[in-house]
């Protein structure tokens, strides 16, 4: 009858404290703060683009995440490949996002109990002087044991919502770290390709370079013959020999351009520059084209815009958090456990004890350091937020950037390929003229001369054309999908564009595309 009286109460125990700490989340509905909204971005209804090469027909075909393979160029699908696996800076920023989950764990835990255990012995001798002692009687020892046994419980009600905005900033820092992270898959993906196609433009100058020594170094052997015969002068001579002297000089200049393309490529790679090497290839890639979309989906493609937008949730957050320091908290500490002289009867029912505790803290008086806080807090986000604009105002830009770029490239590979169709025949004219004996074989010099000069200027051209590809690919997001985050963001802005913009494409290669009907297409 005592030991079912003795659970009974034990039960009664354990249900107030459980009933205590069902109130305390009741009373956590109150979230100090301002709640987050996404800003609303000016988003422009369409790009600005050359009207001979828009496209009519809609296209929202999202750039692949593997964009390099567009270029068909094993080679450097098998160096952006080592670059994912090996790159010490993507495996940093993969480490920072991992610390970013750790961090969010972390604080997430704060909202639930935290249940210690504890358990210790110890043997002591109460005096017999000491004022108001049980011990008093010379019958009764006063050496004693004291063993103790049980769990604490110590839970922070959190009625004002400082763990809450904890969480939502953390969960916020550790999205804007895997936007970080494609980010910087992004970042080193195009500056590969970029080195590359920088690399692959110098191979192909170099190889015209090497083509031009030849004919100059004909030249000046024709040169020193007429000048042995009388018929030039040694100014014509000299005046031959400088030039063949430059152009070997502009050849060797751009072997060491190469040579630090190259040695950035390993770098990115993850490879030491001394154990690498890249064998010389004349550039025979064609770009391919990119899709462009409107202008909002910028707002979901790139994930720099995306982290500067969860930089901002972050912030907004820690608003909560300092403002919540002005008002009271509330802890509970329940406890249960056993307390008896000894073992064997340390689990029986009249060792039982237990406590149920609550603390009440309220700072009154700290010299202005929360209202500093709260300020802090308030500043930052406005910094964030004017991050974010101009982020966004930057992509707008770079996305502008690469369709002028491939716009005024595209006429300008027209006029060059022209260039070069004249040279060549400038060329054929000077064969057939020398053949029937009407001019010198300078004259037949002279026009290769000026068949690979336009051959070098085409070669830059595409060059350009091939790394500005590269640039519009990263501008757009190069593929990043921007997940749940992106898709959010960009909801409002691109139902209010869509509407009215004309999704394009960017041509590339210098291929013109006229409007025309979807079905022509």
């Amino acid at each position: 009858m005592f030991a079912a009286s003795r659970r009974a109460r034990t039960r009664g125990i354990v249900v107030t404290a459980l009933s205590a700490c069902a109130g305390a989340a009741l009373l956590a509905a109150c979230t100090v703060g301002p709640d987050y909204q996404r800003p609303q971005a000016e988003v422009p209804p369409e790009w600005h683009t050359d009207s001979f090469w828009r496209v009519a027909a809609p296209s929202h075909a999202p750039i692949a995440p593997d964009w390099w393979t567009g270029f068909a160029d094993p080679t450097l699908a098998t160096l952006e490949t080592r670059a994912l696996a090996q790159n010490q800076t993507l495996a940093a920023a993969s480490a920072h996002y991992e610390q970013a989950k750790a961090t969010l764990a972390n604080t997430s835990a704060q909202r639930v109990p935290e249940v210690d255990f504890s358990a210790q012995a110890s043997r002591f001798r109460i005096s017999h002087d000491r004022p108001l002692t049980n011990y008093a009687t010379p019958t009764q020892s006063t050496v004693q044991n004291n063993i103790q046994l049980g769990p604490t419980l110590s839970y922070d009600t959190d009625l004002f919502g400082r763990i809450r905005r904890e969480v939502e900033g953390a969960q916020a820092s550790a999205e804007q770290s895997a936007d970080d992270l494609a980010n910087a898959r992004l970042v080193l993906t195009t500056d590969l390709a970029t080195d590359y196609f920088s690399l692959r433009e110098l191979d192909s100058e170099i190889d015209v370079l090497n083509q031009s020594v030849k004919l100059q170094q004909k030249a000046l052997d024709y040169v020193n013959t007429e000048h042995d015969l009388g018929s030039v002068s040694g100014l014509d001579v000299l005046q031959q020999k400088s030039q063949l002297d430059a152009t070997r000089v502009q050849a060797q200049l751009l072997l060491n351009q190469r040579a630090q393309f190259e040695h950035a490529i390993a770098a990115l790679v993850g490879v030491p520059a001394p154990q690498f090497a890249i064998e010389p290839k004349v550039l025979d890639i064609k770009p391919p084209t990119v899709p462009l979309g409107v202008p909002s989906d910028v707002l979901q493609r790139r994930p720099d815009v995306a982290s500067a937008e969860r930089a901002m949730a972050a912030a907004n957050a820690q608003i909560g958090v300092a403002k919540a320091a002005f008002f009271p908290s509330l802890m509970l500490t329940p406890g249960i456990g056993w307390e008896s002289t000894e073992f064997a009867n340390l689990l029986s029912a009249p060792t039982l004890m237990w406590t149920l505790g609550a603390a009440v803290g309220q700072v009154i008086f700290d010299g202005g350091r929360r209202a500093a806080n709260v300020k802090f807090a308030s500043e930052g986000y406005k910094a964030t937020e004017a991050n974010y604009r101009q982020t966004v105002l930057s992509a707008f830009q770079q996305v502008q950037d690469g369709i002028t770029g491939l716009s005024v490239l595209d006429g300008a590979a027209k006029q060059s390929r022209e260039a070069v169709e004249d040279a060549q025949r400038l060329l054929s004219l000077a064969n057939d003229r020398y053949s029937g004996g009407l001019v010198a074989y300078l004259n037949v010099i002279d026009a290769q001369e000026s068949l690979l000069t336009s051959e070098r200027t085409d070669v830059q051209i595409h060059g350009q054309q091939l790394t500005l590809s590269v640039a519009l690919v990263k501008a757009l997001g190069g593929g990043w999908d921007g997940g749940a985050q992106g898709s959010a963001m960009a909801a409002n802005e691109a139902h209010a564009s869509n509407a009215a913009a004309m999704p394009q494409q960017a041509p590339a290669g210098g291929a013109q595309q006229k409007d025309m009907p979807a079905a022509a297409r």
